[in-house]
């Protein structure tokens, strides 16, 4: 029987928002300082890379681990030491004297930053059910997508006031403020009767478990996927605007400006959709987007020699409608595969997310980002993968099936993948 929704607080969107955001404004910000970073420790291209790729590494194998520790002793503890850390980690960027030091700094951040992210994931899940939860989400995607176009119009800004060191200054103040906040406004949405032990052999039958659900897994790699594609320009971004398209630093706004309108946009759409349209109708109305995004951009650098404003980046806001028209409603459907153990089903798909976009930003983005039409190929498989494996799970909840090991419920999202569309 499922228990009547709580009430949630008006400041929650915000404050989830907030902690979304924190992602974004670390890689995002960084992008315009590159060549400064670059000259003050006398590193490559390839190894200012690093300082994408390290907080990503870190970021992933933490997460396996805030979800589980939220699940045992609450969600409002991790998020708000997480965030403590993280600007006590900012600080020491900020006055690092090498870049080994720097690189150290980096990889606390991605440590720590996950807290929020994970976490936060569990929160909304806790606070709503059904339409109502998949609502929030979509509000909190439409106040996170702002993130990606202000952060680096925000990096660029600061190398006049403060150089590359005010980026990280106003990430510890950021995240100051933010603890602050939680500490005043956040309500535990975990209560210790719903608590679990936290120990490592619980920990591994727990994912071990979760491995075991068939189910489990094209809802994990559809998820992780969903963003990937998106994220492989986002990650490309000082070669797309400095190679590819030849604008300065200031010229960050004509990629990321498209992607967050289209982000915007599909989480409005999401959201409005909720109480009309099945789950599935959603999905694949965000797929449709994406896939139809990929071909444009493949299109466009097919028949153009050169990239051009605007057309080469316009196919970026389709992109960015079709994965929050998708994100809130696969994160929802997977989290109720374990309704007890949330916390850790979003720190399994955040670690996946995460290295994947880790292996995007250090391997994919080196390869592919000297040519739009190689990136638009890359851009294209990641999606074409995504959209597979939802399709797969379509086909193992749309028959009967034997029941698995692991204690899976069958969700009312779940219930509506089967009914005819």
């Amino acid at each position: 029987m499922t228990s009547p929704p709580r009430p949630v607080r008006r400041s929650l969107p915000w404050l989830l928002a907030g902690l979304s955001m924190i992602g974004p404004f670390s890689i995002d910000a960084m992008f315009p300082a590159f060549p400064l970073i670059g000259a003050r420790f006398g590193v490559d291209a390839a190894q200012l890379q690093q300082m994408i790729s390290m907080y990503l590494i870190t970021y992933a194998v933490m997460s396996l681990f805030h979800g589980a520790i939220s699940d045992a002793i609450g969600r409002k503890p991790v998020i708000v030491a997480g965030m403590v850390v993280y600007a006590l980690a900012s600080a020491g960027a900020a006055m690092s004297t090498s870049y080994t030091m720097l690189l150290s700094c980096r990889a606390l951040q991605g440590m720590c930053a996950g807290a929020g992210l994970v976490v936060g994931r569990a929160v909304v899940r806790d606070s709503l059910e059904g339409a109502a939860a998949q609502q929030l989400m979509s509000r909190v995607m439409m106040i996170f997508s702002v993130a990606p176009v202000i952060a680096p119009i925000v990096g660029a800004q600061l190398l006049f006031l403060g150089g590359w060191h005010g980026i990280f200054w106003v990430l510890m103040g950021f995240t100051l403020v933010l603890a602050v906040a939680l500490v005043m406004f956040l309500e535990e949405t975990h209560p210790p009767a719903a608590r679990t032990s936290f120990h490592g052999g619980d920990l591994v039958r727990s994912y071990v478990g979760f491995g075991r659900d068939r189910v489990f897994w094209p809802l994990l790699i559809s998820l992780s996927v969903n963003f990937a594609a998106l994220f492989l320009y986002i990650s490309s971004a000082p070669q797309i605007i400095r190679n590819l398209l030849h604008l300065s630093a200031q010229g960050f706004p004509w990629l990321f400006l498209p992607v967050v309108i289209g982000l915007v946009c599909g989480a409005w759409m999401s959201g409005r959709l909720a109480n009309r349209r099945s789950v599935a109708f959603t999905v694949n109305l965000g797929y449709a987007a994406l896939l139809s995004a990929c071909g444009l951009h493949v299109l466009l650098a097919l028949v153009m020699r050169e990239p051009v404003l605007p057309w080469s980046v316009l196919p970026l806001f389709v992109h960015g409608i079709g994965v929050q028209l998708a994100f809130p409603t696969l994160t929802l459907l997977l989290l109720d595969r374990f309704p007890h153990r949330r916390g850790g089903v979003s720190s399994v798909q955040a670690f996946a997310s995460l290295l994947l976009c880790a292996f995007v930003a250090g391997v994919l983005s080196p390869m592919l980002s000297g040519h739009m039409l190689y990136l638009a190929l890359g851009a294209s498989v990641l999606t074409v993968s995504g959209w597979l494996a939802w399709r797969w799970y379509q086909r193992l909840t749309g028959k009967p099936r034997a029941p698995t090991p692991s204690p899976t419920v069958e969700t009312e999202f779940e219930a509506e993948i089967a009914e005819p569309q």
